[in-house]
């Protein structure tokens, strides 16, 4: 039972935390979840510090794949602050995945 707590915690502190937070919900046997690595690893490289990826296998933590309605994967979610502001299921190409992603923390940043 602890285990899940700290892992909860950690998970809401990452989330709530400054730097925006782009959580990519997979599982192992998923496919198309596989393609999304490659595509992460590049966003990273673009983006740098301006966004933290973190990666939540939907077997292992499903009481969070539950609470953000995460009914089909790879599952993509953007926070900032605490706050939800884009999730998109299926796989997204890097040049369209960028570019929502900053659209969508401009957006949070102005409000």
């Amino acid at each position: 039972m602890e285990s899940t707590e700290i892992k909860k915690r950690s998970f809401n502190e990452l989330i709530n935390d400054e730097t925006p937070v782009l959580v990519d919900f997979y599982a192992d046997w998923c496919a198309p979840c596989k393609m999304m690595t490659p595509i992460l690893q590049q966003l990273k490289s673009e983006m740098g510090d301006k966004l933290n990826i973190i990666k939540i296998d939907t077997e292992r933590n499903p009481d969070v794949a539950i609470k953000y309605q995460v009914r089909g994967i790879p599952n993509l979610i953007l926070f900032h602050k605490g706050n939800l502001i884009w999730q998109q299921a299926g796989v997204v190409q890097m040049p369209q995945l960028k570019q929502m992603i900053e659209q969508k923390l401009e957006q949070s940043w102005e409000n």
